[in-house]
């Protein structure tokens, strides 16, 4: 039993789909959500080509069916209950590492079915062939791609260098020509070898905050081609920003060509923080008031970042666009050790919906 099903509803798919299913209903679904036709939806467009990028991969739809949506995204990454991550579906020779899709990605696999054009005129089948063509692709080299077909019609590998993973070389698409019927021509093993695995690694705002160490159990292939495991440390350095990129080389999959292992890359990001916001080393917080307090002045507590408390008060009205600045509250600063940002406090005013009549007047005889 599937954890979820909301990729394949997207493909109007039982979770038995096979192959040609899946297909016959990314080609219905896309043509009626592409955004040239009348029909269009540029979001679901969108959210239609991921789930076919998903479900046509194997080892990323069976991350998707035992773990749902967030895992395929991320590489096969589970949150673990020590704040780490374990990574499923045999990761970094799984699911081929965390890409977050794109608009661009899905144009391009729309172009792979129906040709370079939009393909809402004709009837042309994958890769602009006549319908029923055996011409098949896979995704090493495109953006998310893994060694295994993601996303496209297994079978046919791009070389990487233009959106989407193709080179240039003067053919439609931004293939290379020679090798093959129609100019098209494969990447050596080597090269495709030389990829580098990623994954965004969810990280708290607390643990950022500490530099805390963080350990997890990565799957990779051995010199025998069996799937092992190997645990990597990382310690984070205070105030990392998302984005921050951590490397390991010899840590990813091994190389049979070369004898050596690919390597293996971390990608910080920050996981949602049900108070703080951050806007570069600062910190905002939202601190909602009743209409009375924002009249009358409040008195109340919050919780800072570092977990000390941080009393609040006023005596005096609030503005809703007023913002109080605690200096040096905020998160560290990576470059200036021992400096932190701020801490900016913005208001919510919940106003009234409606007034009683004796509420009415007091405003009026007051203001």
């Amino acid at each position: 039993m599937v954890k979820e099903t909301k990729l394949y509803d997207l493909l109007n798919v039982q979770p038995t789909a096979n192959e040609q299913e899946l297909k016959k209903g990314y080609r219905k679904a896309a043509l009626k959500y592409h955004p040239d036709k009348p029909t269009g939806d540029t979001e679901k467009f969108k959210e239609i080509s991921e789930a076919f990028e998903i479900l046509n991969d194997p080892q990323k739809r069976e991350i998707y069916d035992q773990y749902g949506l967030e895992a395929a995204r991320n590489g096969g990454a589970i949150p673990t209950s020590d704040g780490g991550a374990s990574f499923q579906g045999g990761f970094p020779g799984g699911a081929g590492g965390a890409h977050a899709f794109s608009n661009e990605d899905a144009f391009n696999i729309f172009s792979q079915f129906f040709g370079g054009g939009s393909g809402l005129g004709g009837d042309a089948g994958f890769g602009g062939f006549p319908s029923g063509s055996n011409i098949r692709f896979s995704s090493s080299g495109f953006p998310g791609g893994g060694s295994s077909s993601g996303g496209f019609p297994s079978g046919f590998s791009s070389t990487g260098g233009m959106p989407g993973g193709f080179s240039s070389g003067g053919m439609p698409g931004g293939f290379s020509s020679g090798g093959m019927p129609g100019g098209y021509r494969s990447p050596s093993p080597e090269q495709q070898e030389e990829k580098t695995d990623e994954v965004h690694l969810p990280v708290s705002l607390e643990d950022l905050f500490v530099g805390k160490k963080k350990s997890f159990k990565v799957g990779r292939k051995g010199p025998d081609g069996k799937h092992e495991k190997t645990q990597i440390d990382i310690q984070l350095k205070p105030g990392w920003k998302a984005g921050t990129k951590i490397t390991y080389k010899s840590k990813g999959d091994y190389n049979p060509k070369t004898g050596g292992r690919k390597t293996l890359q971390f990608i910080i990001s920050e996981k949602p923080h049900p108070h703080f916001k951050r806007e570069d080393d600062n910190l905002i917080y939202t601190l909602p008031l009743t209409f009375k307090e924002s009249l009358l002045g409040f008195s109340k507590t919050i919780q800072t970042i570092d977990g000390k408390n941080l009393p609040l008060s006023r005596g005096q009205p609030v503005q809703p666009s007023e913002t109080t600045t605690y200096p040096g509250q905020g998160m560290p600063i990576t470059k200036k050790p021992g400096q932190r940002g701020d801490l900016l406090i913005k208001y919510k005013v919940d106003y009234p919906i409606n007034l009683t009549p004796a509420q009415r007047e007091a405003i009026s005889n007051n203001f």
